[in-house]
């Protein structure tokens, strides 16, 4: 053995150092991420590059090579990451003050930017985190708390998106999505003076539709005894002695029915109001 190592000594370690630099040329990049080839500080080349709709095992992923020493690999997730927002106070446009949890769904897109820009997903995430805050500030503070719980909720999801998508775009990156998951009231007292507000505004509501409606009432009334009243003109031009018996019939069944029996009424026979139950010829 010592003769051997004696005897091919150069050869062996030769091999050995092709080897180890065999080895460190070798790089393996997995299909969930993509990989920056950066070669003295400038990047060179992306391996496994993110391809919208590439198939699996098609999108070049696996063995690659690189110079050894020379050029570095920089990994970069190719997946959806997650951008969660602390939970934080924003102040609607009806003066409320509401406990917003939100978070956002991004990928990167363009590798070599986000090197160049941010270096790592990390850093993308720690520029992103106050511009997704403030973005959302902006497109809630121009809305009330009642419209978070309709479906303009949608419309500013969609807003505050298209706003954290320009601003990513600058480092590489894509925002997929952006969702609310909670906007509540603060507790104690702002909760307890918001549900009394709320209260008083659904009162006023209610008190000014029952004043509309007592208001159409008296118009529908007064338009309906107003047309009576034609009717009963009417009348009377085309039969003025009938429409004075029908009348006179009226008066005497509201006066003679109005006390249930209980009443008694006392007039002398030629009272000119019982001129009806005296036969015109007597």
């Amino acid at each position: 053995m010592e003769t051997i190592w004696q005897t091919h000594k150069l050869s062996i370690v030769a091999g050995i150092v092709l080897v180890l630099a065999l080895m460190s040329s070798v790089v393996i990049v997995s299909e969930t991420e993509q990989a920056v080839v950066v070669r003295t500080g400038e990047p060179v080349r992306v391996i496994n590059r993110f391809r919208p709709n590439a198939d699996f095992g098609q999108t070049g992923a696996g063995i690659v090579l690189r110079i050894p020493f020379l050029e570095r690999v920089q990994r970069i997730d190719k997946r959806v990451l997650d951008l969660d927002m602390q939970r934080q106070q924003v102040l609607s446009s009806d003066q409320q003050r509401l406990q917003v949890d939100a978070f956002a769904r991004f990928r990167v897109i363009d590798p070599v930017l986000m090197v160049e820009t941010a270096g790592t997903t990390d850093a993308v995430r720690l520029q992103l985190e106050p511009i997704f805050n403030s973005v959302l500030r902006q497109e809630l503070g121009r809305r009330t708390f009642s419209n978070m719980l309709t479906a303009e909720r949608g419309e500013a999801m969609t807003n505050i998106k298209n706003n954290l998508d320009t601003q990513a775009r600058k480092y590489g990156a894509q925002v997929i999505d952006v969702r609310i998951k909670s906007t509540d009231l603060p507790e104690g007292t702002p909760l307890d003076a918001a549900y009394r507000r709320m209260e008083t505004d659904r009162q006023r509501e209610a008190a000014t539709i029952r004043a509309n409606g007592a208001k159409n009432a008296q118009i529908i009334r007064a338009e309906a005894e107003a047309e009576a009243s034609r009717i009963y003109a009417q009348a009377f031009n085309k039969d003025a002695e009938f429409y004075d018996f029908y009348r006179a019939m009226q008066s005497y069944d509201t006066t003679f029915r109005g006390g249930n029996g209980n009443t008694n009424v006392i007039l002398s026979p030629d009272n000119q109001y019982l001129r009806r139950f005296v036969s015109p010829g007597r």
